[in-house]
């Protein structure tokens, strides 16, 4: 029945294997193996094997993973620049937070200096409160309470005014404005602030006319109602007053969390869905291999292969209650 060819080659125990299946129409065998040994003595259906990956439904597949893999890569890697980012800041908090205060002059020695690693920098600055141009920024969230924050210039020898921003206080119960603001200490005073970058404007947002409200610290704007020069490239938090103040002064800052967040496990996660994408393709593949070479004697004896090896495998619980139930019914 494999006269014409090998009956070891592949195409020859496939061909003997399909005569065997026949075997309840003798008739129609001989003359399948008669027709097939006029060709040569090969299958009418050529085996398939893995030639189907080229064809243009599976060159688009390819593509489809290949595109999602580049998208989870590009995710991967700004969730990477984030924790980066975040690294940066912590270590930025954990060397400016507690640094002994350095003179303003000396940290910002023009209006407008300003350079990313002075931020949470402690700087020292003497002068005097000058109350009747002090500001209020609107639209300040405190533990889910709105209210302000007030900025207070202090103006030193020189005649040029540092913003210190002395904390945050309540909105009023009756008006749009706080009920009281806590007086600063009067006369000469010196100051520790950490330093702030000025803050860019909020787009569509103005601040309120004939008011002493602010949108937000940005310190170009504020230089226009502060009655001074003054510096325009930072502002500080207020850290602490000497003299203290006669009265409670406004609500300060909580220092800074030193977390970095779940962006390493965010890019950890992306490059896996990366390869997910590439292993579940492979699957898919395997599987459409199966299903189109099932004719394969080869093939036939691995999936007999796969079924000895489940069946071998110890039962479980839920298996073995399963098959009670149905023997008992």
């Amino acid at each position: 029945m494999t006269e014409g060819f090998d009956p070891g080659s592949r195409y020859g125990r496939r061909h003997a294997a399909r005569i065997r299946r026949a075997g309840n129409d003798a008739t129609t065998d001989v003359a399948t193996a008669d027709h097939q040994g006029d060709q040569g003595g090969l299958p009418t259906e050529p085996f398939v094997g893995w030639h189907f990956v080229r064809s243009r439904r599976w060159l688009g597949y390819f593509a489809i993973a290949v595109a999602f893999a580049v998208v989870c890569a590009l995710f991967g890697m700004w969730q990477w620049d984030r924790r980066n980012e975040a690294v940066r800041q912590n270590d930025q908090i954990a060397a400016n937070y507690d640094h002994a205060p350095i003179p303003i002059d000396q940290v910002l020695p023009r209006s407008a200096t300003w350079s990313n690693d002075l931020t949470w920098l402690r700087a020292s600055v003497t002068g005097r409160y000058d109350t009747d141009h002090q500001l209020l920024v609107r639209n300040r969230v405190h533990n889910g309470q709105p209210g302000f924050e007030v900025l207070t210039p202090l103006v030193t020898a020189e005649g040029r005014a540092f913003v210190v921003d002395r904390g945050w206080v309540p909105t009023g119960n009756e008006q749009d404005a706080p009920d009281s603001i806590p007086t600063p200490p009067t006369g000469t005073v010196t100051v520790v602030v950490r330093l702030q970058q000025s803050e860019p404007r909020i787009p569509g947002r103005t601040d309120p006319a004939n008011t002493d409200q602010v949108q937000s610290v940005t310190l170009p704007d504020v230089a226009d109602k502060a009655g001074h020069p003054i510096w325009t490239g930072a502002y500080g938090q207020l850290d602490s007053e000497t003299p203290a103040p006669s009265e409670r002064a406004p609500l300060g800052w909580d220092r800074p969390s030193a977390d970095t967040g779940l962006h390493l496990s965010y890019f950890i996660q992306w490059f896996l869905f990366a390869v997910g994408g590439f292993g579940f393709l492979a699957y898919v593949m395997v599987q459409e291999y199966r299903n189109l070479n099932q004719d394969d004697p080869e093939e036939r004896e691995r999936a007999l292969d796969r079924q000895r090896r489940k069946d071998a495998k110890p039962k479980s619980d839920a298996e073995i209650e399963d098959e009670l139930l149905t023997s008992g019914r």
